[in-house]
């Protein structure tokens, strides 16, 4: 059920590599077989986000059948140059989405920026226009295209199949600014998707926790930052 200050979405793209950030350091990666809430959250960010409000992501769906594909790649070492790595990607996945915002209430000086209504009809608006910024699942080399759905529409191959368990995932990052510590954690969840359908647990109620870093919060002022008023102006909504 479709919670307040929703969007729903479809997206798709070639190829989708949604890994466990701590092997992001090098070497070969090997994909999850479903996307991760950090990676959904990215996405949503880049279609409309502003420091106001915080995306909640309530489920995903599977549209296409889960497939994997291997490639070489040459990624760039640290040391400089470049090094081959066996990647292995999602191929020609589709997902519809549906996600929520919530109040950044670790923002209290972007208060006279909580216009519920106007963010709501932004966010609506920038899905229809696929996004504000580049669409990415997972990396910067896997692009992805969002339009417009309403979740549940359409046939899933995985409809009617019942429960599939992934075990022990990446869930998403705890940041400083909307966890009001000047910590940065990692959480850890157990999914499980029934009739192709992932609901996803809150970053509050997932238990597996890990500190990562000492990290200080960027500051966001009301002075320099575009009133949602004059944005929905500018949009006709």
């Amino acid at each position: 059920m479709a919670k307040r200050n929703s969007i729903e979405f479809k997206v798709s793209g070639r190829y989708a590599l949604f890994t466990d950030p701590f092997t992001k350091i090098g070497g070969e990666k090997c994909s999850y077989h479903i996307p991760t809430y950090e990676a959904l959250k990215g996405i949503v960010k880049s279609i409309y986000w502003k420091p106001t409000i915080v995306w909640i992501i309530d489920e995903v769906r599977v549209m296409k059948k889960i497939r994997t594909q291997t490639k070489g790649t040459k990624p760039l070492k640290y040391s400089g140059g470049n090094t081959l790595s066996i990647y292995t990607f999602l191929a020609d996945v589709e997902y519809q989405v549906r996600a929520h915002f919530e109040w950044n209430l670790h923002q209290p000086q972007l208060a006279q920026d909580r216009n519920e209504n106007k963010h709501h009809n932004i966010a609506k608006r920038m899905v229809e226009r696929g996004g504000r910024q580049d669409i990415f699942l997972g990396t910067r080399d896997c692009q992805g295209y969002v339009e417009t759905c309403e979740f549940g529409s359409g046939i899933s191959p995985y409809d009617g199949e019942g429960e599939l368990a992934f075990g022990l995932m990446f869930h998403g990052f705890d940041y400083p600014d909307e966890n009001g510590e000047n910590k940065l954690y990692s959480r850890f969840w157990n999914p499980t998707m029934r009739d192709g359908v992932i609901r996803f647990v809150t970053p509050e109620d997932c238990s597996k926790r890990k500190y990562v870093r000492e990290m200080v919060p960027k500051a966001f002022e009301e002075v320099g930052l575009r009133n949602v008023e004059a944005e929905a102006e500018e949009l006709g909504v």
